[in-house]
């Protein structure tokens, strides 16, 4: 099996090809310039070449504070991209799976996101991205739409690499501690995609209750503060850097975009329909730092999200 990801450089297109060299599947990671979803022409070009038998479009804007002052940037991957890389895969006659963000939400609903409930993005970045999950429906009916959240892994700029170049640095970090969401490790979401992907290859029914929208994120629910915490306890267990951090609030902090103060999600779907729920987020970070301070680190695109963390 051949399953092409878009988005190459990045951290979870990284550990899609991690996962995947031990799984037995072909993984294709394509990226600039032979395909560029900003460049409307290499996207057809590249993904019909391919040979693909599914598709996980990983390929994002993902600077949530510059997509304010560059819309039409964030727009013209995280929408047209995203709906031309779903129509070449409908071309091929292969289901798509696109990574999208909790972000689409607006963080007021008091409790964990269900797949139905409201969107309402508060930003640019978020707007870009549920246009882009409007754009996939349409272009392409067996699609997989998978809404992950606070995205960190080995690879490139994320929370917990920064929580940890700061905790070499001082001895106490601010970071916010009144927003709330599930941090997902970008192993156990590429491992989840990839089980995702292998199982819609052969269903053929649009109708099939394995399409449509899942919410993809790790067990359990955090804030920011606690996230750095779990990241400091599990680099102070073997020996590494650690900080004390000072729980501070969103005002404390300001930054050009707006962020949901509780972005929490309902996983419940993706465990009903395919059986699937990612471990507690504390094991996987855990994991991660274990990684990091091994030196398995690499470099690549930032996460959706910009360190919330103050000196």
């Amino acid at each position: 099996m051949r399953i092409v990801v878009t988005g190459r450089e990045g951290q979870l297109a990284r550990s899609l090809q991690a996962v995947g060299a031990s799984s037995g599947v072909d993984i294709v990671c394509l990226g600039r310039p032979g395909l560029d979803l900003a460049e409307p022409a290499s996207i057809p070009e590249a993904l019909l070449a391919s040979g693909a038998d599914a598709v996980i479009n990983a390929a994002a804007y993902t600077a949530v504070d510059r997509a304010e002052s560059e819309p039409e940037k964030a727009h013209a991957v995280n929408a047209v991209g995203a709906g031309l890389v779903a129509e070449a895969a409908q071309r091929l006659g292969v289901p798509i799976v696109h990574v999208s963000t909790d972000y689409v939400f607006d963080g007021a609903a008091g409790h964990p996101y269900r797949e139905e409930d409201r969107v309402c993005p508060l930003g640019v970045y978020g707007a870009s991205k549920h246009e882009g999950e409007l754009r996939v429906a349409a272009a392409n009916p067996r699609h997989v739409i998978c809404r992950t959240s606070w995205v960190y892994s080995p690879h490139g700029q994320n929370f917990v690499k920064t929580m940890l170049r700061l905790a070499g640095e001082r001895d106490e970090v601010g970071v916010v501690s009144d927003q709330f969401g599930c941090p997902t490790y970008a192993l156990d979401l590429a491992e989840t995609l990839l089980r995702i992907a292998r199982k819609v290859v052969e269903e053929k029914a649009a109708a099939s209750p394995l399409f449509g929208v899942f919410h993809v994120a790790g067990s359990g629910e955090a804030s920011w503060a606690d996230l750095a915490e779990a990241v400091f306890a599990a680099s102070a267990s073997s020996g590494g850097p650690s900080a004390r951090v000072r729980h501070i609030e969103t005002k404390d902090y300001p930054t050009p975009a707006r962020r949901p103060a509780d972005s929490r999600l309902d996983t419940a779907r993706l465990q009903q329909r395919y059986g699937i729920a990612l471990p507690d987020w504390r094991a996987s970070v855990a994991d991660c730092v274990s990684r990091l301070q091994a030196g398995r680190a690499g470099a690549g695109s930032p996460s959706p999200v910009s360190p919330l963390a103050s000196s």
